[in-house]
């Protein structure tokens, strides 16, 4: 399957568990996530789904793209302390989106989807996305990469904060999504390390983390 098809069904999971009551519930309250509302944490969750529009509107990136490796060697954000200024951005950002409350929240977030579905399947596959965030461009495979990391992630993040249960990645998005991790993994720490946390708990280090 291909990763726009991967990227669909998981933003779909997304919505869906946006849209659930246990959400709504907990909306004000603390997160898992350390100095995270559940509210900031939702709108997070949404603004990877809201990040593809902009990669989809023409003309496309001539510029070369990267690998998505150097993507995550490159980005700020990866190392950056808790408290400190892009964090605190990132955490704003989340709140900022979620501020118009929970309904208009995932009514956005639906329209959005739905809009996409049609969007990805006109865009060419060969289709370069450049992202003035970061001031590279990346394939659009590779782009929607990121957005099934984010989404991955932070599916999670959303269940553990409002007791759902871990929502389970379909194969179509786990396989590249646990292989762009491997590969990062084994950047950060290298390959013994990666080897011994996957099979000798008597070596493993005490933590193998990307972000």
């Amino acid at each position: 399957m291909s990763l726009k098809n991967a990227y669909l069904e998981t933003a779909a999971q997304a919505v869906a568990m946006l849209d659930a009551p246990e959400v709504a519930a907990s909306w004000e309250k603390p997160s898992a996530l350390a100095q995270w509302t559940v509210s900031g944490l939702a709108g997070h969750l949404a603004y990877q789904i809201f990040r593809v529009d902009p990669a989809l509107e023409g003309p496309a990136s001539e510029q070369e793209p990267i690998p998505v490796l150097e993507h995550y060697a490159r980005a700020v954000w990866v190392d950056a302390p808790l408290d400190g200024e892009i964090s605190s951005g990132i955490r704003a950002k989340g709140e900022g989106i979620s501020s118009e409350g929970v309904r208009l929240l995932v009514e956005r977030v639906h329209a959005a989807l739905d809009q996409q579905r049609t969007d990805l399947g006109e865009v060419h596959d060969d289709w370069m996305v450049f992202m003035p965030q970061t001031g590279w461009a990346l394939s659009l495979d590779d782009f929607l990469l990121t957005r099934l990391v984010e989404l991955a992630v932070h599916m999670d993040d959303l269940a553990v904060s409002v007791g759902l249960g871990a929502p389970e990645l379909p194969g179509s998005a786990l396989d590249p999504v646990v292989a762009l991790l491997t590969g990062l993994a084994v950047r950060r720490h290298g390959q013994a390390a990666l080897l011994r946390a996957l099979t000798r708990a008597e070596r493993a280090p005490a933590a193998i983390n990307v972000f």
